[in-house]
């Protein structure tokens, strides 16, 4: 009879591209990891994995094998949590990972709500300005803002909202180098863009009519919130989510500019492995966050 240690080494090892790595995210002895996987070969007798020091890659027959090792080991978590009652309450941990200003913006309420929803759950964030392979490094679920549709990737894709994208400046600048009525006057503005090669941003009314608005490069920084800093500062026109903006909206720091124009949009997608995605605590976690995200814009 299988054992089922040995198929979750193997899952592990072919999750994370090789040995190393998977030793690195479990925490287990590469060595053991390569002895308990020869062991499921030989019990199989078939080779799942073909590995040398410079090359791995994973059979054929490893890889059928792998599509209903990785089922089976989902039936054998989702049993043991019905056992456990997680089905009734989600419990264990679930790791997030997104971006700092999505955490700060987007997540900080629905996070304490699941805090307080799920005694028996521990959620733990990351937040990383960086590209984070979540199956390498073992997350459960990532929050990523996107302007351009994401890759097929293998992952779970679930897109949870859009966000429009606002032209904005502050009511002193404006004061100063007077409102643009039309695209077309950006040019003789100051913008502030994302990189000082942007040249400007792309532009669409309410009725679906496109334009290019290309204002003087004033100011270039590529996180948002040293965008929102300077345009607060009377710097120029800068693009910011609705999201990112709408406090200094409120508070008259910043207004809309074009107001009939936006300049795109920001999608919010949950990215989850297909293993970890169907267990019960991380099927909460993202159902309470489909919920909250939108609400937080």
């Amino acid at each position: 009879m299988l054992n089922l240690n040995d198929v979750s080494f193997f899952v592990q090892v072919v999750d994370r591209g090789g040995f190393s790595p998977a030793a690195r995210a479990t925490g287990t002895p590469k060595s053991t990891l390569a002895k308990r996987v020869a062991a499921l070969e030989a019990h199989l007798g078939v080779r799942l994995i073909q590995r040398s020091s410079r090359r791995f890659s994973v059979t054929d027959l490893g890889q059928e094998f792998y599509r209903h090792a990785v089922a089976m080991l989902i039936e054998a978590e989702t049993a043991e949590n019905l056992v456990r009652g997680r089905l009734a309450e989600p419990s264990g941990t679930v790791r997030i990972t997104a971006s700092l200003p999505t955490v700060q913006l987007a997540l900080a309420k629905p996070l304490v709500e699941l805090a307080q929803k799920y005694p028996r759950l521990h959620v733990a964030v990351q937040a990383a300005d960086r590209f984070v392979d979540i199956v390498q490094e073992g997350f459960d679920i990532a929050v990523r803002d996107h302007f351009a549709p994401l890759p097929d990737s293998g992952l779970i894709q679930r897109t949870v909202c859009s966000d429009p994208v606002y032209l904005v400046a502050s009511p002193d600048y404006l004061a100063a180098h007077g409102e643009p009525a039309q695209p077309e006057e950006l040019p003789a503005h100051q913008g502030l863009l994302t990189n000082p090669q942007a040249g400007g941003w792309q532009l669409q009314d309410e009725a679906g009519k496109t334009a290019e608005g290309r204002p003087q490069a004033k100011f270039s920084a590529n996180e948002s919130s040293v965008l929102l800093a300077a345009a607060a500062a009377s710097l120029g026109i800068t693009c910011l989510p609705r999201k990112l903006c709408n406090a200094a909206l409120q508070a008259g720091t910043l207004v809309r500019v074009l107001p009939q124009w936006t300049a795109g949009s920001v999608t919010t997608t949950l990215l989850m492995p297909h293993r970890r995605g169907q267990l019960p605590s991380v099927r909460a976690v993202a159902e309470l966050l489909a919920q909250r995200i939108p609400e937080a814009g």
